[in-house]
């Protein structure tokens, strides 16, 4: 099964663009008003805080579980054409995979794999954030099925 969330840059581009679009406009008013001292500063601190927190979650998400190996990319959406710098790529075959568990905070969700590796457990986080709901659900269904195979295999031996 494939699945990723390419879908979403669109959308994470058009965040940016109202956040910059937005900090002009509220520092433009608020300096014209004068009404709170410095508040073109503080309409900044706090739309660059914003700005700061969605680069943050906004990242892209694929899964691959054609084949013999399982593959999970996560990049960052923006400038990831030019500049690679926030890339984690795993591959690694499907009986190494041991467990999952995805955590879902209140506006950020992570998907931990635990594989096993030259005999240790090796924990890998992936944020899947902007997946939407359905594929997050063929997603865990997909790992659910390669553990409990692992587990039928194991238990054959």
């Amino acid at each position: 099964m494939r699945t990723d969330n390419r879908s979403v840059k669109n959308k994470i581009i058009s965040i940016y663009f109202l956040l910059l679009v937005a900090a002009i406009l509220l520092a433009t008013v608020f300096k014209s008003y004068g009404v709170v001292p410095y508040a073109s500063l503080y309409v900044f601190l706090g739309l660059f805080i914003v700005f700061i927190f969605v680069h943050f979650i906004a990242r892209y998400f694929e899964y691959d579980s054609d084949g013999a190996k399982l593959i999970l990319i996560n990049k960052g959406l923006i400038l990831t054409d030019f500049i690679n710098y926030r890339q984690k790529k795993i591959e690694f075959a499907k009986h190494k995979l041991l467990s999952y568990k995805v955590h879902n905070y209140l506006i950020y969700k992570t998907l931990v794999l635990s594989i096993q590796h030259n005999g240790n457990v090796q924990d890998e986080h992936f944020n899947v954030t902007l997946l939407n709901r359905r594929k997050l659900k063929y997603v865990k269904q997909s790992l659910r099925r390669i553990i409990k195979h692992n587990n039928k295999h194991k238990q054959g031996e």
